[in-house]
This record gives C-alpha cells, structure tokens and sequence, in this order.
C-alpha cells in the first residue's frame, strides 16, 4: 500500500507543478499587456491579444498536460483521497506567487496554508 501512495502522490505533485507553471506562464502573460478587464469588448479584445502571445499556449499545452496527469491519477485511487493531496497546489502557487511574481502573502495565509498542510498530513496517514 505504501508503494501506492508513494505513486499517487508523486502524480498528483506532477500535476500540480504542471498547473503551477501553467497559472505562472497565464498571469505574467496577462499583465504583460496591462489590461484591467471592464467592459464585454474589452474582455474579447483581451482575449485575441492573449491568444497572439506564444507563451499563453504553453500555459494552455501545461494545463492539457496537468489534466491527462489528474486523469490517470483518477483511474488509480478514490477521488476523495487525490483530491484531498492536490490540496498541495495551494502551496505551490503561494511559493511560485512570491518567488517568481514577487507578490505579497499575509501571515494569516501562511498560517492557513499551514493548516491545509496539516490536513494533507492527516489524509495520507489516514
């Protein structure tokens, strides 16, 4: 069994690092353009010029990749347990948030990314 978790989560780490990216590659490439999005016409016209951007489809390639990686986790354990370990994610958009886009985390979400940390902890020894 423990060689089983072991696989599971080392998938579902790869999907979330895929996704990651993906969301890293999407929000830089959004700002680059300096659109804040108020209108319908504005929103589409957004949208043509995010699809101009190469970048934007290896964001998209990375979420295709992520998605395949999810599926074959699905295909291999209980959706309750992977879905409870994928809670990882939200650690590692916080790292690559700070790290690689330079925003700002408060404490009191550290301290709840912390928490989920804990429930990661308690779902796979459970």
């Amino acid at each position: 069994m423990k060689e089983h978790i072991f696989l599971i989560i080392g998938m579902i780490a790869l999907t979330d690092v895929c996704d990651t990216c993906a969301q890293l590659i999407l929000k830089s490439s959004i700002n680059s353009l300096g659109w804040q999005v108020s209108s319908v016409k504005k929103s589409l016209s957004l949208i043509l010029q995010l699809l101009k951007i190469p970048r934007v489809w290896f964001g998209f390639l990375l979420s295709g990749f992520s998605l395949l990686f999810w599926l074959a986790v699905l295909a291999r354990t209980d959706l309750n347990l992977a879905f409870s370990i994928d809670s990882m994610r939200y650690i590692l958009i916080a790292l690559a948030s700070v790290l690689f886009l330079k925003e700002k985390v408060s404490l009191r979400r550290w301290l709840g990314i912390a928490c989920v940390v804990c429930g990661i902890v308690f779902v796979v020894l459970g």
